[in-house]
């Protein structure tokens, strides 16, 4: 009989419950339930609205039951990283738990390395320097005094957290906890000593789990308000790029990965973590994988930058879609302009054109006036900016990487995979676009004993999906084109 299992993957904008089918040598996906994932905005913080998201899970239980699928073998959820919630001595959430891009952590990494050294952080945590990291948002409600935070005794994160909805179990999962900037990678504990120096309290950091650790099973109370049968919950690779590189359908070591979607996650699986002054120095981040594996990769903005654009032009009362932005662009005159898709001034949500028309006009380029122009700007800013980071891998690792793997729901814009091979000069691997959902239920697969390994699961996954393979061109012009985009770069680091 087929193995069911049900991924549960939240995004930026949406979650999804999705139906894994394993036959023994495919999985097939269907999609059960989908749901919006609007961060909330109250007195001017933003928000996870949690419990109509716990709601959402349990209507995706509800429906794949009784579309007949009730003999479910197990439920896995993914979110994106950092975001958590706090409990209080009687397991009772306090409060909302806090959206990613809220304002309450601007300024935050200058404060704590005010506290300790930017070179002591990263040799404890070897993660990325990104304002949102769950450092920066404790040490926030710290200097807040936080009575939230002088009230938890426990900290989840936002997938442990509905782990423990659905269970009661408290723990937290590797791949997750390894986005904090608070765990030191090398021992894969956490880095208490970093959380003493900055006054973030110990004891609400539970015991940790390997991705893809059996860690309870559904309530009685849940089952019976479901009236469905208990079934074992999956701490799978919960962080959504642990579970989307899981599923890169990839063989050896010479590959680099890039995880497409609102967030380009471009990097390299490795055994162990890189933490060296250059690594440092190209902040570069290390994060948990499946078996323990290491992400050695790099955080670029990704579709944001379209997505924005397209909300602006939205309530400017044109209903764009990404298909007629994708077309724009290609009618626009190429290598006119282009920007750093990480500069500081493209992170919060707001008018994106004319703030890519400013960044234009500050570094002394054409200014973009079209959305095509516009458009063309941020795709080959991206294509290029991968070139850059694979660059700098190859530079720490010293050696060649000639395979680009392109996952996630960003490879359905078959522009931008054309444009990442142009403008790498490297053979582009697109697919599968359902990674995240196919990773998160191989690891349940493998939690159940069903799959034996990381490898064999990327084996079943090349063999149930189909993937696109892009050959570079125009080499001469996209090396042409890849000089004015470091000055760029260079004019903006001055």
């Amino acid at each position: 009989m087929d193995l069911k299992m049900l991924a549960f993957d939240f995004g930026a904008s949406s979650g999804r419950a999705i139906l894994g089918t394993f036959d023994g040598r495919k999985i097939n996906l269907s999609e059960v339930h989908r749901f919006s994932n609007d961060p909330v905005e109250v007195n001017g913080n933003l928000h996870w609205d949690v419990l109509r998201l716990f709601h959402e899970i349990k209507q995706g239980i509800l429906k794949t039951v009784l579309q007949g699928h009730d003999e479910l073998s197990s439920i896995g959820i993914d979110t994106w990283g950092v975001d958590f919630g706090l409990l209080d001595r009687d397991g009772n959430l306090i409060g909302n738990p806090y959206h990613y891009r809220d304002k309450r952590t601007d300024g935050m990494i200058d404060e704590a390395c005010r506290i300790v050294s930017r070179e002591e952080i990263y040799r404890q945590t070897g993660i990325q320097f990104m304002w949102f990291n769950t450092l920066y948002q404790l040490l926030s409600m710290k200097i807040k005094n936080s009575p939230a935070l002088e009230n938890a005794s426990t900290l989840l994160f936002m997938p442990d957290l509905f782990n423990y909805f659905l269970t009661g179990v408290k723990s937290t999962e590797y791949s997750i906890a390894s986005t904090s900037q608070l765990l030191n990678p090398v021992t894969g504990t956490w880095a208490f000593e970093l959380m003493e120096k900055l006054d973030i309290p110990k004891h609400i950091f539970t015991d940790i789990v390997k991705s893809g650790t059996v860690i309870g099973k559904l309530s009685p109370d849940i089952a019976k308000e479901l009236r469905v049968a208990s079934m074992p919950v999956v701490s799978v690779a919960s962080h959504d790029t642990g579970s989307a590189v899981a599923a890169v359908p990839a063989s050896g070591e010479d590959y680099v990965y890039i995880s497409c979607g609102t967030w380009s996650l471009l990097g390299v699986e490795l055994p162990r973590p890189i933490i060296t002054d250059k690594s440092m120095a190209f902040d570069f981040t290390n994060e948990g994988g499946v078996n323990n594996t290491t992400r050695f990769l790099k955080n670029i903005m990704g579709l944001w930058l379209i997505q924005e654009c397209r909300r602006q032009w939205q309530r400017e009362g044109e209903n764009l879609s990404f298909a007629e932005l994708e077309q724009m662009a290609k009618e626009a005159k190429p290598f006119e302009m282009f920007i750093d898709p990480d500069h500081h001034t493209f992170a919060p949500p707001g008018d994106m054109p004319n703030r890519i028309r400013e960044f234009c006009r500050n570094t002394s380029q054409p200014v973009p006036e079209t959305k095509g122009e516009i458009m063309m700007c941020i795709y080959q800013s991206l294509a290029l900016k991968y070139r850059f980071t694979i660059e700098r891998i190859e530079d720490i690792l010293e050696r060649n990487l000639p395979v680009i793997h392109m996952v996630g729901g960003g490879i359905k814009d078959k522009f931008l995979s054309r444009l990442t091979a142009n403008a790498t000069g490297r053979l582009v691997i697109a697919g599968p676009v359902e990674a995240t959902a196919l990773g998160n239920i191989a690891v349940q697969a493998m939690a159940l004993k069903e799959i034996g390994s990381l490898a064999e699961a990327r084996e079943i996954i090349k063999s149930s999906v189909p993937t696109e393979e892009y050959e570079p061109q125009e080499k001469d012009v996209w090396d042409a084109a890849y000089e004015k985009f470091r000055n760029v770069m260079d004019r903006v680091r001055q």
